[in-house]
């Protein structure tokens, strides 16, 4: 009763989820979850967590570990989020670091482009074999 009480306080919505069952990832998955979360600009833990159907937490750790045995520094600020907020929110006074924001705006938005248009032309090719399929 106690935990449930606990949890309801620091977060409402993570007490009424049934508890997850542990479970044993192969490295194999937790690479390739490491590598997506990596390779998505602008990805969160708890975005790419949800799309594999795994804890936040779990992912995190991962990550965490995965740049360590790199011996690559943590993103502290794609790590939480605010920091990413705060320097988005906060117009910068130097010219040089605004222009960096915007070309990795930039970036970002090609990057999505590029997934709206694989996730487009699937979506054409399934429509022209459906349409293929009927016998109106």
């Amino acid at each position: 009763m106690v935990d449930t009480l606990i949890l309801d306080l620091l977060d409402p919505e993570e007490a009424r989820r049934p508890p997850m069952a542990m479970k044993d990832y192969s490295d194999e998955f937790r690479a390739d979850a490491v590598a997506l979360f990596e390779s998505t600009p602008g990805a969160t833990y708890k975005g790419i967590a949800a799309d594999l159907s795994i804890s936040r937490g779990s992912l995190r750790n991962w990550v965490l570990r995965d740049r360590e045995r790199r011996g690559v520094g943590p993103d502290t600020a794609r790590d939480t989020g605010r920091a990413a907020r705060a320097s988005q929110a906060t117009p910068s006074s130097e010219p040089d670091e605004r222009i960096r924001q915007l070309e990795a705006r930039v970036t970002e938005l090609e990057a999505s482009e590029r997934n709206l248009a694989t996730e487009r032309d699937i979506l054409r090719k399934a429509a022209k074999y459906f349409a293929g399929e009927t016998n109106w």
